[in-house]
């Protein structure tokens, strides 16, 4: 998509997560890949995204350099640095605070497991990641693993990230996963849930794969949703980097405490 196409749709996509009540205030931030794929088209900092105007947002390379524009980009865009490290795939990503979705991580409900085949075609695993101090360099050191394994991350105590090959990909699953977090709390107030048998979930990945949707290069090691039939996220640590989290996951994986 060329720039002046882009920047439409980027400040439509911000105005549709105000307008669906993702973001209020200052929050969220939306960036997508420009045509040449080094640079970068951004929210920026402080803007109320529910009211952004094209003219608003700016251009920065693959490290939140400022390239074009007047204001400085989103001071979380090193979450958006990550992705597109981590995953060169993906050409837009998507921050916002999906009430529902936060609701359940603030009460410890997780999200993993697989329940819904439309969002375990779509996502897969929602993981939900350590809390890390927003805009610090704390936040893709918490996120590097859960990035690598998943397309939608819930961020503790903070919000939620999701990507996607194109703007309206990263947006669909946001809109996706809070759907289906709207569901689970439903469906968790009237009893217990089951989640889908690994068999069922299986077939899915397999579909998913056969039509084309991206899957994340190990979906499951953090996960531990289907092994144990509980749900919910390998225990991790609340602080510390990428070599503490790998840690914690060979700990569980070996059976040690």
């Amino acid at each position: 998509m060329r720039e002046p196409e882009l920047r439409q749709h980027l400040v439509e996509i911000c105005h549709r997560l105000y307008r669906q009540g993702y973001i209020a205030a200052g929050d969220g931030n939306v960036s997508a890949k420009l045509e040449d794929g080094e640079r970068v088209l951004v929210t920026p900092t402080g803007f109320h995204k529910g009211f952004i105007k094209e003219d608003d947002l700016v251009i920065c390379d693959l490290h939140g350099k400022l390239l074009k524009g007047k204001h400085k980009p989103s001071s979380e865009f090193l979450m958006h640095e990550l992705v597109y490290a981590e995953r060169p795939e993906m050409g837009a990503v998507v921050h916002a605070h999906p009430p529902i979705t936060v609701g359940l991580a603030l009460a410890g409900v997780s999200l993993a497991q697989c329940i819904l085949s439309e969002t375990c075609l779509v996502l897969g695993a929602i993981l939900t990641a350590p809390y890390s101090t927003p805009t610090t360099h704390e936040v893709p050191d918490i996120l590097r693993p859960f990035v690598r394994q998943t397309n939608a991350v819930v961020l503790d105590r903070h919000g939620a990230l999701t990507y996607g090959r194109t703007l309206d990909e990263a947006y669909n699953r946001h809109e996706a996963m809070e759907h289906a977090a709207k569901i689970t709390h439903a469906a968790r107030v009237l009893g217990p849930v089951a989640p889908l048998p690994p068999r069922e979930v299986a077939k899915l990945q397999q579909l998913a794969r056969d039509l084309g949707i991206p899957r994340a290069p190990d979906p499951c090691t953090l996960c531990n949703a289907c092994p144990n039939g509980t749900g919910g996220p390998i225990p991790l640590p609340i602080t510390g980097g990428e070599e503490q989290l790998v840690d914690a996951v060979v700990r569980k994986l070996r059976g040690e405490n």
